[in-house]
């Protein structure tokens, strides 16, 4: 379903974060901050008013917010959102020898990293995917959580996307 700026804005509080409390993953608390700076002129504001709240986030929230995510290629319980992103892109039909490569690329970057490998999987491909693994490999912590925050806002904005329209 999706709804009017109008809409987003006439909002109870309750609703708004009914509404786009899973905008980021398993992170309600990310709406209920944002609602509270109603009214929004496009969605591009409430996007930029989403990312504002993440931004202000203590270094532990966002950490939390980064390991909210699942790991790519897996079986495990997601967010319908994850989950619709994922097979988009053909994650949810892996061979079996595709599924054991991204388990382990998983397992490699959560061993490296302390938090699961974030890209925003729309527009992207098997292959696409599998080449970023190789290169954020070789970030540093610090980048590689500042990447997985941007990544994080990008899907944030695809899933707005799909929910409002202006």
């Amino acid at each position: 379903m999706s709804y009017s700026l109008s809409q987003i804005n006439q909002m109870s509080q309750e609703e708004f974060v009914t509404v786009l409390g899973s905008v980021f993953e398993h992170t309600p608390s990310i709406a209920e901050k944002t609602g509270l700076m109603r009214p929004f002129s496009d969605v591009n504001a409430l996007h930029q008013a989403m990312v504002q709240v993440v931004q202000e986030m203590s270094s532990e929230e966002k950490l939390a917010l980064i390991c909210a995510h699942p790991d790519l290629g897996t079986r495990a319980k997601m967010a319908d959102a994850s989950q619709k992103e994922q097979a988009g892109v053909g994650l949810d039909q892996l061979t079996p020898d595709e599924f054991d490569h991204f388990l382990a690329l998983n397992q490699v970057y959560r061993d490296r990293f302390g938090f699961p490998f974030i890209i925003a999987v729309k527009n992207q491909t098997k292959e696409s995917i599998l080449a970023a693994f190789e290169e954020r490999s070789n970030h540093s912590t610090e980048a590689e959580k500042e990447q997985a925050l941007s990544e994080i806002c990008q899907i944030a904005r695809f899933r707005l996307e799909d929910l409002v329209v202006n």
